[in-house]
């Protein structure tokens, strides 16, 4: 005989409650993923499209997340891992980047006496390469820690640092002016 009807409507009143406190988790994550692919894409038809495939894979996929308290990193790496699909993909194919849009949305949401610089930094992201990009952003903008970079972009830590460095030594050259060509 299976189990009693009271307690396989409490496992389902359980389920929902767990299913509808993800969704909600993960509603709250959105604002920070869209930031994040925008800074990565620099398109915002893009950005939303990349956002939402990593909202349903989430959601298609929510039995992968074990600890509700690492959805954030969960989030990202799903993030990440789409990116780099795409990213791929367009390799292929080619694709522009709309720097000078984004560098003008960012300076837009700065204060008048920093404009001028937000929009600097704007269009030196987005002569970066995508991995570059990526590091400076996780650990700069999302303030993640190196630990949670590598696991989120599934590489060693060592490597976070280099790329790191070589992120920071690169977004220099380009805001002083000694190298201008975009690099992906």
């Amino acid at each position: 005989m299976g189990p009693h009807p009271s307690k396989q409507l409490e496992s389902i009143s359980s389920s929902v409650s767990t299913r509808d406190a993800l969704a909600d988790a993960i509603a709250a994550a959105t604002p920070r993923l869209r930031r994040h692919a925008l800074y990565l894409l620099y398109n915002q038809a893009d950005a939303d499209d990349l956002v939402q495939d990593c909202v349903e894979a989430a959601l298609r996929n929510r039995s992968a997340l074990q600890d509700l308290a690492k959805l954030r990193s969960w989030l990202f790496s799903i993030l990440n891992k789409l990116f780099l699909m795409r990213l791929r993909s367009k390799s292929r194919r080619g694709h522009a980047l709309q720097i000078e849009e984004i560098a003008d949305s960012l300076a837009a949401c700065t204060s008048p006496e920093d404009r001028l610089l937000a929009h600097d930094l704007g269009c030196a992201m987005g002569r970066l390469s995508a991995e570059h990009r990526q590091i400076l952003l996780l650990l700069n903008v999302e303030g993640y820690g190196y630990q949670e970079v590598a696991r989120t972009l599934g590489i060693p830590i060592g490597t976070v640092m280099s790329r790191l460095a070589r992120a920071r030594r690169r977004l220099r050259a380009v805001l002083d002016g000694q190298d201008l060509r975009l690099v992906d």
